[in-house]
């Protein structure tokens, strides 16, 4: 996942490059806010340089990050095949 400005990936409607070793196109796909707690308190954890910039200390409870979730961007990286969008899988069973 990438947690990150809205605006460029949306400029382009989700496609990127992504480099590290060799480019590899890949599409951004928006998760659900509903989704992003969990994926945003990872994040805190393992990109310490990143605490600064969402206002929940890294410790909170889950709750506190599903108060500011809708206000941090979070995106699924997905391999771009060039047709239409992904879903995003949510580990949700249907």
């Amino acid at each position: 996942m990438y947690s990150g400005s809205r605006g460029n990936a949306s400029a382009r409607g989700g496609h990127v490059v992504i480099r590290h070793g060799r480019a590899r196109r890949r599409l951004l796909v928006e998760v659900p806010v509903d989704e992003r707690a969990p994926i945003i308190r990872r994040y805190l954890e393992v990109a310490p340089g990143a605490r600064p910039h969402i206002p929940v200390d890294r410790t909170a409870p889950l709750p506190d990050f599903e108060r500011v979730a809708a206000r941090v961007p979070v995106f699924a990286v997905v391999p771009d095949a060039g047709g239409s969008p992904p879903t995003v899988p949510t580990g949700r069973a249907s």
